[in-house]
């Protein structure tokens, strides 16, 4: 199996030896043969997204040229994934064995025999679209192993959006590992997540849902969940 594994170990409760332990289990649930992924995002990174609105939000045209000039470039060996992402996603990181897409906004890293089929193309233009990792999970038939994670936060509903017609450009600004690069890319909203997503759950049919330690699991066909939502997306614009 292809295992994306969006965590809350705050929701998932005391764990001995925290994230570490966990992706351990995991990649011990998966076998030699399984990969286990995470997404490694990194908005902080970028002066066009909402978290850098919110910590540039009442500076003076001055405080904002410091605060973008002290940002620094985006590495994908050594910047650590947004804490918005979790702390099992940067435990996924940072394990030895794990490599990760070059995408200095929508990073992916992935540990296993698919690993590098995954995360060696990253294109700047293609954040979560199919050539991206995203696209690769996909095409793998990948599971999705939501833990403690809210439907709303499903980051495969990128890919059903990704998929409609017209889909509105806009300029996105970020510090790759050459510097500062600007570029024109699809526009990323998730505030529809919430409602499509309760409109997936109710039709899916190979959703699994378990608890495990105080959270509430689901593993979920990638495929499925991205599919129905572009069904869904499709009748709202009907």
């Amino acid at each position: 199996m292809v295992l994306h594994a969006q965590a809350s170990l705050r929701a998932l409760g005391p764990v001995p030896g925290g994230a570490t332990t966990v992706v351990d289990a995991l990649l011990d649930a998966l076998g030699h043969e399984g990969t286990l992924v995470a997404y490694t995002a990194t908005p902080e990174n970028s002066a066009t997204s909402r978290i850098h609105r919110a910590e540039t939000a009442g500076l003076s045209p001055e405080g904002v040229d410091d605060y973008l000039s002290r940002m620094p470039r985006f590495d994908p060996a050594t910047t650590p994934a947004s804490p918005t992402m979790g702390t099992l996603s940067e435990a996924i990181r940072t394990h030895p064995d794990a490599l990760r897409s070059a995408h200095p906004q929508t990073s992916w890293a992935a540990i296993g025999p698919h690993a590098l089929a995954i995360t060696s193309s990253h294109p700047l233009n293609c954040h979560l679209g199919p050539e991206s990792p995203l696209g690769r999970l996909y095409d793998l038939d990948a599971r999705v192993l939501t833990i403690g994670v809210p439907i709303a936060r499903f980051t495969g509903f990128h890919l059903a959006d990704l998929r409609m017609p017209d889909v509105p450009q806009r300029e996105y600004r970020c510090v790759g590992a050459e510097g500062w690069t600007t570029f024109k890319a699809p526009d990323l909203d998730d505030l529809h997540f919430a409602t499509l997503g309760a409109q997936v759950l109710a039709a899916a049919t190979t959703v699994t849902t378990r608890p495990i330690g105080s959270a509430t699991c689901r593993l979920i066909p990638l495929r499925e969940a991205v599919d129905l939502a572009e069904h869904f997306l499709r009748l709202a614009r009907s």
